[in-house]
């Protein structure tokens, strides 16, 4: 059974850390569940410059379809792990084998099949997490689909990764992120380090990316890892 894995996107900065994500675990067979905030699409359009229509989505929105990122030795690397064969002229293809699927739930849609806990999924990610997002979901104040999602992988046991990105922390915000981990949570904040032979901004994008997937149990060679 494939992995399935729920990944919402909201409004903080680092959405670039999003969207390598995606297309990472899609590399490595995994379905993707994707969910975007209001304010994530904002967040898209400022940092990245894409422009999605949360009504009516399409991959290419995001870049998934670009025929370049086919080409991005580390996929390849994932898509080898994942026992994927044959050529694909864009990560989502289908090549031989059975690559990951990606499937697009409005974030209004509290009907959606990751809104119920007889849904399996194997984690949720949400990268980025605003500090609002955070507040809701601690405080058990959701109203949207990404909030229910996530009420749903911590009363499962299910893993929930949480990706903060602000700075200065204020102690509202420590003590929102204390009362996630207490829940079961794991708060990862989008710190990239710089021991993994840093060249460019992909190789700090990645290095999260790496960060997250090694949560969720994917093997992957996206960083040189320490001492190696």
């Amino acid at each position: 059974m494939k992995r399935q894995i729920v990944v919402a996107i909201t409004g903080a900065s680092g959405v670039t850390y999003a969207v390598r994500l995606i297309e990472v675990l899609l590399a490595a067979a995994c379905d993707v569940h994707l969910t975007i905030s209001r304010a994530g699409r904002t967040v898209l359009k400022e940092e990245l410059d894409l422009s999605v229509d949360l009504e009516n989505f399409a991959p290419g929105m995001l870049l998934l379809d670009n025929a370049e990122r086919a080409e991005d030795p580390k996929l390849k690397v994932m898509r080898a792990i994942a026992g994927i064969t044959g050529e694909s002229s864009h990560v989502l293809a289908t090549p031989v084998g059975e690559p990951g699927q990606l499937t697009y739930y409005h974030y209004k849609r509290l009907t959606a099949p990751i809104a119920s806990g007889s849904f399996p999924t194997h984690g949720m990610v949400i990268c980025p997490c605003s500090m609002s997002t955070l507040s809701t979901i601690v405080h058990g104040g959701g109203t949207n689909l990404i909030h229910r999602a996530a009420e749903v992988h911590l009363k499962e046991r299910r893993k929930l990764i949480l990706v903060p990105r602000e700075t200065p922390l204020s102690l509202i915000h420590l003590r929102n992120m204390a009362l996630a981990a207490e829940a079961g949570a794991v708060v990862l904040p989008a710190m990239p380090a710089f021991y993994h032979g840093v060249v460019t901004v992909r190789d700090l994008v990645d290095f999260i990316v790496a960060r997250i997937i090694d949560q969720l149990g994917i093997e992957n060679e996206l960083i040189r890892r320490w001492g190696t």
